[in-house]
């Protein structure tokens, strides 16, 4: 017999197992032995007391064996020889949507500019080394994209654009936990998120698919308004190399080469609004503390907290931004003259730090101009400065929490995750003037929501400002294409539908299946 049960457990109940076990044994009158299993289907952490507690929802095996992984499997069948697509950037949005072609029976043809997944931590460790970012293989830059080191966080609020569930289901079937599919918020951990990405593409291969890395695609093939294919070169013997079919462009809200080839062609692309600001680091004991109302903090059995901040300040956003518990920062720049930063966690959330990004709402309408790359201006202009406070070196431009709301220079920094290394540097007076004072002020509102979070124990390392894509590609509501152009399918966070590693492989999901029609309606003459 299978049977449901909503549960309200103590989390040294909820983090054992045994003692879970026994414990929904007794409290419902089943015999221990008759108990073969137990799977949680949802688990999240009730912190609004000083008792807190695990809320499960949990499904019971008496008297038989579950019979399954506790996932959905997907069928990915050989798709040698069928029509064939091109996927243009091996992101979550890339490596989704080639799935979803195998899934139909289309042919996935996956290019991406940066190295596989392994290579790229030679690179991503060189910065740190060297104070030089490699621009074709760095945190934003090869398989995996973006999200490949930023740990690989799953939540995302944008269930009603697909089916998110079936995002994390395919995670598992390559590898992840199931944990994930029960978690409030779920995350894979940047540790492991590498093992489940070569999974996905092994699978895309096996499948008769094909995966070419070091191939940065140069420009589109056209005939008229219609995409036929694109080139690209081969970086390693700079070689051009022609692939024919319709195109998913999913290359990621850092591929800046991309958007000005776009603009340059006249092809339709509008300004979006981004956020901009800093990560701030904290004690993950500070945060476990001011969390779970304790001066143990976490204590054995409860993870590293997590926090979520939201206010406005003269008209604007002013929020937190990508939670790492127990995690890094690390540089993010794609390119020279630039210090951006982000952030990241293991799969064990174990670090003594906590980061998150702190950021402002910045609407195009804040930025000069009327060119369609203004917001992008604006970031790289925002990053130049960073580069330039750093020395013109990956070191950060860094300010305590406290002193920045008060405008003083920070004379000491605490210690810090960012390998690179930490300048003191009056933030409070080279950012924006709009960012600067609204974080300010957005600081003081949560200091006050939470106490002790507003401290001289947190640092302040700038800049964050690749929260988002600065442009949106525009395309058709109900085909997914563009609006001018055949055949050419704008997909994920580059193009402006996604925020996230799941709304990102939702969005490969849906382009895919719209290219698939696309392929099947003109294999027939339609």
């Amino acid at each position: 017999m299978i049977q449901e049960l909503q549960l309200r457990v103590l989390p040294q109940v909820a983090a054992d197992s045994t003692a879970l076990r026994e414990y929904v044994a007794k409290e419902n009158g089943i015999a221990l032995g008759a108990l073969k299993g137990i799977r949680i289907l949802k688990r999240s952490i009730d912190a609004r007391q000083r008792t807190i507690f695990v809320n499960l929802k949990v499904r019971l095996f008496i008297n038989e064996m579950p019979a399954d992984d506790g996932y959905v499997h997907t069928d990915y069948p050989n798709v040698d020889g069928g029509p064939q697509a091109i996927v243009v950037g091996a992101g979550p949005a890339g490596l989704f949507a080639a799935l979803k072609l195998i899934e139909l029976g289309c042919r996935p043809i996956v290019i991406e500019r940066g190295k596989d997944v392994h290579q790229r931590k030679v690179d991503l460790a060189m910065i740190s080394r060297t104070q030089q970012v490699d621009e074709e293989s760095n945190y934003c830059f090869g398989e995996g994209g973006a999200g490949a080191y930023s740990d690989g966080k799953l939540y995302t609020r944008s269930k009603k654009r697909g089916d998110t569930d079936k995002i994390l289901n395919v995670f598992c079937q390559h590898g992840a936990s199931t944990d994930i599919l029960a978690d409030a918020h779920p995350h894979i951990g940047t540790d492991r998120l590498p093992g489940v990405i070569e999974a996905m593409r092994n699978t895309i291969i096996r499948c008769g698919g094909e995966v070419h890395f070091q191939t940065k695609m140069t420009r589109f093939l056209m005939s008229g308004q219609r995409i036929t294919g694109v080139v690209a070169t081969r970086q390693a013997i700079q070689e051009e190399v022609e692939f024919c079919g319709p195109v998913i462009l999913a290359t990621g809200h850092s591929a800046r080469d991309v958007y000005r080839y776009l603009a340059a062609s006249n092809i339709a692309m509008e300004p979006k609004g981004i956020a901009v600001g800093v990560r701030l680091e904290h004690p993950s004991q500070l945060i476990d503390q001011i969390q779970y109302h304790s001066r143990e903090g976490r204590g054995k059995w409860l993870p590293a907290a997590e926090y979520s901040f939201v206010t406005q300040v003269e008209g604007r956003g002013v929020y937190s931004f990508c939670m790492c518990p127990g995690g890094f920062v690390i540089p993010a720049a794609t390119g020279r003259e630039q210090v951006v930063v982000n952030g990241m966690s293991p799969a064990s959330r174990g670090t003594k730090w906590s980061n998150s990004g702190m950021v402002v709402e910045v609407r195009p309408d804040d930025v000069e101009g009327d060119d369609v790359l203004k917001v992008m201006r604006y970031q790289e202009q925002l990053e130049r400065t960073c580069w330039q406070q750093a020395g013109r070196r990956q070191t950060a431009p860094a300010q305590r929490m406290a002193d920045f709301v008060k405008g003083k220079l920070s004379f000491d920094l605490p210690s810090s995750s960012y390998a690179p290394g930490l300048l003191s540097s009056p933030l409070h007076f080279w950012l924006p003037k709009p960012i600067a004072s609204r974080l300010q002020q957005g600081f003081s509102v949560f200091g006050r929501q939470a106490r002790g979070f507003l401290t001289n124990e947190a640092v302040m390392i700038a800049v964050e400002t690749r929260t988002s894509s600065p442009l949106r590609i525009t395309r058709q509501a109900d085909t997914l294409q563009h609006v001018t152009i055949e055949g050419l399918f704008p997909c994920g966070e580059g193009a402006g539908y996604a925020g996230g590693i799941v709304s990102a492989g939702v969005d490969g999901e849906r382009c895919a299946a719209m290219c698939a029609q696309y392929l099947k309606e003109n294999s027939t003459g339609l």
